[in-house]
């Protein structure tokens, strides 16, 4: 099946013959939109959500801007770009904003994806499937350390470039100007700068700004169990794989390990403000917790065991999303979380990197776990003491500490018990049907969420899609603004208006939304939204000292960054769902995904919106969409 170490077990997914690191030298830089541009573009976004006289008044401010001030801040960020051309002009500001935010990363930034179960079932058994995917996981990031990963590439023309005779002939060229050997195929080499901060990392709370922190040098592994930390070595001393079996039976002794649960359990201080927790956690350290902190920080990953099994996707939603809190460790780059009947998933810290790396990790672990596994179910765990192997982690705490861990639990149950989650499948219909009559599957969905939002609130409002940028170095993302005047002229259409239109009529309402939204996402995949560049614009005025422009003090430009639709989306055979929590405390977190015959959405709200109205409007609006498209006529 493979080559196999010393250690007994197949140390790496595959040994790519391209290096993993092949293309990032010489990927193209993201570039700074034109200022014209960006402000005409943001104007676009804006016209929809205000009326004649609110848009004049920001028009005349947008114009201002790009004349005067405006125009200084961008001369000086293309200055700053191009003094730093290993980066991009994103990075430092991105970073910032993620590492400066305050509020808990649960719910308001950390997301979550759930593997498929296990296509052969007996495979789903917790401790089987654990040891697997923890094995997989390992073997990803061997791979990945060694160069041996298959470099990150978006083929357009797969039967050219995804080939043996490319790879042998592209493997020569040198990494200086690999990138343009591919881009003559019609590949794009993908970023993957983020990638070392999968393992080993962590995001430490520090008062005013987080700090991400990585230790490439420890070799053990983070297990979390009922509330309690333990850890083992899953590499020897010369860095090989211990032996499948010999992971699956300290997995094994810490399942049936009947300590209980710790009476302050720890993970609840990573759920808190990060200023509350920078201060609880230098207590900690003050009083004498500092190494065994140190053994959490440093943790290859963090494997979390759950005592019980899913009840159906609601409620693998919320356990993946936030769980209890007790048997978490959110600051983790990220923890790879599996129920007592095998279900999985991984929630991942959000500040170090974007979906991309987190879902070639997924589908590599998926198809490496599925595919080869490590041991089957009637394997028997090796005869090893894993009673001394397997260290249980103590926290010394003090009464401030306990008092902390209280008010962290009160506040983390408070604000997950108000969160609804809601989710629907949409069966008449997928991505086949919508590519046969020409129109983009995307945008067919973001425009269910408009018409939907409109047939519910009787309103059009900030929308967000995150878009990678991942095509160039150190590109993170762009937002598409989904929210556009052909999608509201098509919304309204469809929800105040319906018999005043033919369906030919509503038909090229629906391909016109379509031509815009592909036009946008195109726009936003190459860096030339309008939402980073206004952001970057605005955090150089900030660190400069320079009292803040008046277009940014304008009440349009606040509302628009309001994003009371926050929509995200992916599709992947390994993935059975994602999401995230709402952005805004009156707003929706959509994940969904488009699939051949079906559509799946999920979405998150508090109790200032309806979730579960709003799926069964995106029902409706689906429904009138297909119905339409394939000519029939539909009542209001």
């Amino acid at each position: 099946r493979r080559g196999y170490s010393s250690a007994g077990a197949a140390e790496y997914l595959h040994r790519s013959i391209v290096p993993t690191m092949h293309y990032q030298k010489s990927l193209p830089r993201l570039p700074v939109p034109k200022l014209e541009d960006t402000i005409r573009r943001y104007l676009n976004a804006q016209k929809p959500l205000l009326n004649v006289d609110q848009f004049r008044k920001t028009e005349e401010l947008a114009h201002q801007f790009e004349k005067g001030v405006g125009r200084e801040l961008h001369e000086q960020l293309v200055a700053q770009d191009s003094q730093n051309k290993h980066t991009s002009y994103i990075t430092g500001p991105w970073f910032d904003m993620y590492l400066k935010a305050r509020e808990s990363i649960v719910l308001n930034f950390n997301p979550f994806m759930s593997f498929n179960p296990d296509p052969k079932s007996e495979y789903n058994d917790q401790l089987t499937r654990a040891t697997n995917m923890t094995v997989s996981a390992i073997r990803f990031m061997k791979t990945f350390r060694a160069g041996y990963l298959e470099p990150e590439v978006f083929h357009l023309n797969p039967e050219k470039s995804d080939t043996q005779l490319f790879k042998n002939i592209i493997r020569f060229v040198p990494s200086s100007i690999s990138w343009f050997g591919a881009y003559m195929v019609n590949a794009y080499p993908l970023d993957m700068s983020q990638y070392f901060r999968l393992f080993n990392s962590t995001r430490l709370p520090k008062l005013n700004k987080d700090e991400l922190y990585t230790d490439e040098k420890a070799k053990h592994l983070l297990v979390l169990r009922n509330g309690n930390f333990y850890i083992f070595d899953a590499l020897d001393r010369d860095g090989n794989m211990l032996k499948p079996s010999e992971i699956q039976a300290h997995l094994k002794y810490i399942l049936s390990d009947n300590s209980p649960a710790p009476a302050f359990p720890l993970g609840y201080l990573s759920s808190e403000n990060r200023d509350t927790w920078a201060l609880l956690r230098k207590n900690l350290l003050d009083n004498g917790n500092e190494e065994a902190l140190q053994k959490v920080d440093s943790a290859l990953f963090c494997l979390s065991l759950d005592d019980f099994p899913i009840k159906d996707f609601v409620h693998l939603s919320h356990t993946m999303l936030h769980g209890d809190g007790a048997n978490r460790w959110y600051d983790k780059s990220f923890t790879l979380i599996i129920a007592q009947d095998g279900t999985a998933a991984v929630n991942f810290e959000h500040s170090w990197g974007d979906g991309v790396a987190v879902l070639r990790f997924q589908n590599e672990v998926f198809k490496d776990s599925t595919k080869a596994p490590a041991i089957s179910p009637q394997s028997q765990p090796a005869s090893v003491d894993s009673s001394r192997a397997v260290r249980k982690l103590d926290f010394k705490l003090n009464d401030a500490l306990k008092a902390g861990i209280t008010k962290a639990k009160e506040k983390f149950d408070a604000t997950v018990g108000s969160l609804s989650l809601n989710l629907i499948q949409f069966n008449e219909g997928g991505k086949e049907v919508l590519k046969q009559k020409k129109v983009s599957p995307d945008a067919v969905a973001q425009l269910a969420f408009q018409m939907a939002f409109l047939r519910q609130y009787n309103q059009t409002v900030a929308t967000y899609e995150s878009c990678s940028t991942a095509a160039f170095k150190h590109g993170r993302t762009e937002t598409v603004r989904p929210a556009s005047v052909h999608t509201k002229k098509c919304s309204e259409a469809f929800v105040r208006e319906v018999s005043k239109h033919s369906t030919e009529e509503l038909q090229n309402l629906i391909v016109e939304c379509s031509k815009y939204h592909g036009r946008l996402t195109k726009e936003a995949a190459m860096g030339q939204g309008f939402d980073r560049h206004l952001f970057v614009l605005r955090h150089l005025a900030l660190s400069k000292g320079i009292a803040l422009p008046d277009f940014y003090q304008d009440e349009a430009y606040a509302r628009i960054n309001h994003n009371i639709i926050s929509t995200s989306t992916l599709s992947s055979p390994s993935v059975q769902l994602g999401g995230f929590g709402p952005v805004v405390s009156d707003g929706f977190g959509v994940g969904y995904q488009v699939h051949d015959d079906w559509i799946g959405c999920n979405v998150s709200s508090y109790p200032a919106r309806n979730g579960k109205e709003y799926l069964q409007c995106i029902h409706k609006s689906l429904e009138d969409i297909f119905n339409v498209l394939k000519g029939k006529k539909i009542g209001s």
